[in-house]
């Protein structure tokens, strides 16, 4: 194509002196002068078009170097890599966004080779959504962790074991999908860094000017005039003919004068302010709070009389035959209600299997739909998971009947195992196991009644962030490779446990695989009995 942009002008070249369209050349050396002149040109055209594509090339390579020592690190320890979430975002943004802009810097000169592989491959990458998502998983590290934008932006996270920072355009980016979301706190957050990160002389495709104006927009909506007219002004600055920013301006001195009017006449009581306090009390979430709280190591604490009560001791099933020599080892967790802790009760080797079983599988975690009953996707469950049957793998099956010495309870009516991974800020906010009186349809497919108890294995160890928190009661659970925990969802009458309502906190740092069995309630009459007492 670029050959054909060279030719086209040397057509042109030789059409334009007109009067010599049908004249033989090599009969004039004054005509011949003019075909000097062409050939000048286009000579200069060859050498702009050289020049053009060196720069081209050179930028391809850089950017090979680049991406080879990059891949090269990641591939040696992929997980490790992308227990980073900068570095998850990073690849969602690479893939969906730079290798594009990479197809077309090279489209017309490449070989078909590339181009055809870069087709096929790139049913494979990831989408808008996929960059989207990663971006808001940031977001979320950010708020659960109280973690401000430069320490997020330069990569200085606990645990990380390659580290990586965000550009002034990532800063950007996320700023705008904050934007897109009507989401005008994060957009003001994160349009700052990347000026701050422009202002300190980082070299940058990022555009002060658009950022300013994606910057004073928000601010303005969250109510600072003020500062939106600062911001404004600056922009007029770096651009006076910004068309937006003018008309903002007319309209921001607009609402500014009319407040001044307002206040003189005294329009906004005190009892007007207070109300909107209130109402900004109201819409904050106690829930939140402390889930939040006790995803940081924060929150309540166990009082030490409490905490006299929790032992660790070795457990042998209640005298379980394949116990009694090999008891396993047992800790509390928490008292009310009662979680308990089996350490080394699955081995790496177990792991590793039940991991390579369920990643062809893995999709999407669903919930349960308490209006439909049926199963779907969630924005409060990020995770993807697989389902495993006893029946296909000795160690699926080794693992339920493992399940069911220790706890006494009949698996045979229980879920198959669900395994689990968390991906960038991979989270499942606030939620109860077993269904409640207000969705009594929550299990009926499976005809085995309610969530009698959950089996949580640790598959892996996370390098920071990933508890199961408690946030009714206050307890927070730490992964720790080859351990389990376990908890009765219901009382022995039958009535659900209100207190085990739980959480996944979000993975701040590295890579979390669980795999969990929910025990359901036929086949265990026998095994624990009812009580007539609601709570007993």
């Amino acid at each position: 194509m670029a050959f054909n942009k060279i030719w086209c002008t040397v057509a042109l070249g030789l059409l334009l002196p007109v009067s010599y369209a049908h004249t033989d050349f090599f009969t004039s050396i004054g005509h011949m002068t003019d075909l000097l002149n062409t050939e000048k040109d286009l000579v200069v055209s060859l050498k702009d078009y050289i020049k053009a594509e060196e720069s081209k090339l050179e930028q391809i390579k850089k950017w090979a170097e680049k991406l080879d020592q990059l891949t090269d690190t990641a591939t040696k320890d992929p997980e490790g890599f992308l227990g980073h979430p900068v570095n998850a975002f990073k690849l969602m943004k690479r893939l969906n966004t730079e290798w594009g802009e990479l197809e077309n810097l090279v489209l017309k000169d490449m070989s078909d080779g590339f181009i055809s592989n870069m087709t096929i491959q790139r049913q494979f990458f990831p989408n808008d959504e996929d960059q989207t998502g990663a971006a808001k998983a940031l977001l979320r590290l950010q708020d659960t962790y109280n973690l401000d934008t430069d320490t997020l932006s330069r990569g200085n996270l606990p645990g990380v074991k390659h580290k990586s920072f965000l550009t002034a355009e990532d800063c950007f980016e996320l700023g705008k999908i904050a934007y897109t979301e009507a989401d005008y706190y994060h957009t003001e957050l994160w349009m700052e860094q990347a000026l701050k990160q422009l202002d300190e002389g980082e070299v940058s495709s990022a555009d002060k000017v658009y950022i300013l104006d994606y910057l004073s927009y928000a601010v303005y909506q969250q109510g600072d005039l003020a500062k939106a007219m600062m911001l404004t002004k600056r922009l007029l600055e770096l651009d006076p003919e910004h068309q937006r920013a003018n008309g903002n301006m007319k309209y921001f001195e607009y609402i500014m004068a009319k407040e001044k009017e307002a206040n003189k006449s005294g329009t906004d009581t005190e009892d007007q302010v207070e109300k909107e306090t209130e109402v900004k009390k109201k819409d904050y979430l106690p829930e939140r709070r402390k889930y939040e709280m006790l995803c940081r190591g924060e929150g309540l604490k166990m009082t030490p009389r409490r905490q006299k009560r929790l032992f660790c001791r070795y457990y042998d099933g209640n005298r379980n035959p394949r116990y009694i020599l090999g008891p396993v080892k047992q800790e509390d967790e928490w008292d009310k209600p009662r979680i308990v802790r089996f350490l080394d009760i699955i081995s790496d080797e177990e792991i590793e299997t039940v991991k390579e079983l369920a990643k062809p599988r893995l999709s999407r975690a669903t919930v349960h739909d308490p209006e439909t009953g049926k199963l779907t996707t969630a924005h409060y469950r990020v995770s993807k998971s697989a389902w495993l049957s006893g029946y296909e793998s000795p160690v699926v099956s080794r693992i339920n009947t493992r399940i069911q010495d220790l706890t006494g309870l009949d698996v045979s009516t229980a879920e198959e195992l669900q395994v689990a991974n968390y991906g960038v800020g991979g989270q499942y906010e606030p939620h109860f196991d077993f269904g409640r009186k207000d969705e009594p349809d929550a299990f009926k497919e499976l005809g085995t009644g309610n969530r009698i108890a959950t089996w949580l294995f640790y598959m892996s160890d996370v390098s920071a962030g990933g508890a199961t928190v408690f946030p009714e009661v206050g307890a927070s659970v730490w992964p720790k490779k080859g351990t389990a925990v376990f908890w009765y969802n219901l009382f022995p009458s039958g009535e659900g446990d209100y207190s085990t309502r739980h959480a996944a906190c979000p993975v701040l740092v590295g890579n979390k695989w669980v795999s969990n069995k929910w025990l359901h309630e036929r086949g265990q009459e026998f095994r624990r009995p009812c009580t007539l007492s609601e709570l007993e």
